[in-house]
């Protein structure tokens, strides 16, 4: 409860305590000047009606009194029946609370009566929701982007990196991955691409002729003097027209014939290449360590965790930055993603369907562990009030409304009154 309205609620109990207060002190009174007119007539009435409203008023003033504390401070027994009682009231009103309320059952049925997944699409679909959204993300990201520049946390996070990948069995994962990787021959689909790509490209007349052109310029360069004792050139340009012609025409049929031919003995020696290095990275001892070791001298050389660190501080000076402008990049891609995301589930049921069930599996799994504690929390922390604090809270909150059993009790108590007065007078008339 907040400070203001503590101090609003406690001006209003007060209030209707003094309205209790003046109705006794009045029935009082005119208890008092019925008996000093000796009860005759209508006097008799009056004492009748004020008699039995100060019992009342007195009954029920007793009564309201004795729930908080002990009335005008006598330690009559079965008062101040909250203060005593304190522990077993914390416990009743957390198992009330966590059986009625929050049963498992009853969750579900409001969960699924409130349609989550409905209203997330709605919400989400408004482009100022998307927009705020985003900027939750974003800012989020900016606080993550903090929480990791502390030099400890980089250091934590950079030593245990480091461990998982010096742990790492790089040999046999890598045979893990090439093993996935050549399923179902996906290697030779990556051959084919290869190979075809490289077939167009020397089907280019201007590349075979470079091409050409390099032959010749390599053979004139390394081996003049052979060229010149077999004969085969009277110059470069016809060696490049004739024979590096050729030779480029040989190479890029022999490419089109591997990429035409499944069964190319290319290819399967290929396959055994492949099937051998796999193997290897399984099997073989000593390439095993050579790549552990290369890895160990990898992750220990200095220039790997400047090289590391260098890109983390590029990436973070990028985010921030984007992060602080007003047409944000990032926030920009959020904002679309998560209209999207609405729009999606607003027309998907599979989607819409899958997120309430998901949302309910999980109150379904969380429902116990949350309700206990939320129980155990309501209790301890009831019991942990001290008894003057729970009295003030528990005043503050019902007490004006307890004032009203003892008005009532006052105006009831002298309605008895004369209703009793009447009767003996019958009974007095009939004797």
């Amino acid at each position: 409860m907040s400070a203001s309205a503590a101090v609003v609620k406690a001006r209003e109990l007060a209030k209707m305590k003094r309205v209790a207060l003046a109705l006794l002190v009045t029935v009082t009174l005119l208890f008092v000047l019925a008996r000093l007119q000796h009860g005759a007539g209508i006097w008799a009435w009056v004492a009748a009606f004020a008699e039995a409203a100060m019992i009342g008023a007195l009954a029920d003033w007793f009564a309201v009194v004795a729930l908080f504390r002990h009335p005008l401070g006598l330690p009559i027994p079965h008062t101040a029946i909250i203060p005593a009682n304190k522990d077993r009231i914390a416990g009743n009103l957390a198992t009330f609370i966590r059986d009625k309320f929050l049963a498992t059952d009853t969750i579900v049925r409001k969960l699924r009566a409130f349609d989550p997944a409905g209203r997330l699409a709605l919400w989400l679909q408004q482009p100022d929701n998307a927009a705020l959204m985003a900027g939750k993300l974003a800012s989020a990201l900016a606080g993550w982007l903090d929480f990791i520049d502390d030099a400890r946390v980089r250091r934590f996070l950079a030593a245990a990196i480091r461990g998982r990948l010096k742990d790492l069995d790089l040999s046999a994962m890598s045979g893990k991955i090439l093993d996935a990787l050549t399923a179902d021959d996906r290697h030779q689909e990556v051959l084919d691409a290869a190979l075809a790509r490289l077939a167009r490209w020397l089907d280019d007349p201007d590349v075979q002729a470079a091409f050409a052109a390099m032959i010749v310029e390599v053979a004139g360069k390394e081996y003049p003097k052979v060229l010149r004792t077999v004969g085969l050139v009277t110059d470069t340009e016809e060696f490049s027209r004739r024979i590096a012609g050729s030779i480029v025409r040989g190479i890029n049929g022999w490419l089109h014939d591997i990429g035409d031919d499944p069964r190319h003995p290319r290819r399967q020696a290929f396959d055994e290449s492949v099937a051998e290095f796999i193997g290897r990275l399984k099997t073989d001892a000593d390439l095993a360590a050579r790549i552990e070791s290369a890895k160990r001298d990898m992750l220990a050389h200095p220039a790997m965790g400047e090289y590391l660190n260098g890109l983390w501080d590029d990436m973070k000076t990028w985010l921030r930055s984007d992060l602080q402008r007003a047409d944000s990049h990032l926030a920009t891609r959020l904002r679309g993603a998560a209209m999207a995301f609405g729009a999606t589930l607003a027309t998907n049921p599979a989607l819409h369907d899958s997120l309430d069930d998901h949302l309910q599996s999980a109150v379904v799994a969380l429902a116990d562990d949350f309700r206990d504690g939320l129980a155990d929390h309501i209790a301890s922390t009831i019991r942990g009030w001290k008894d003057e604090d729970l009295v003030r809270e528990l005043e503050l909150s019902v007490g004006r409304d307890l004032q009203f059993i003892r008005l009532n009790g006052t105006l009831v108590g002298g309605a008895i009154g004369l209703l009793l007065h009447a009767l003996t007078l019958l009974a007095a008339r009939a004797g």
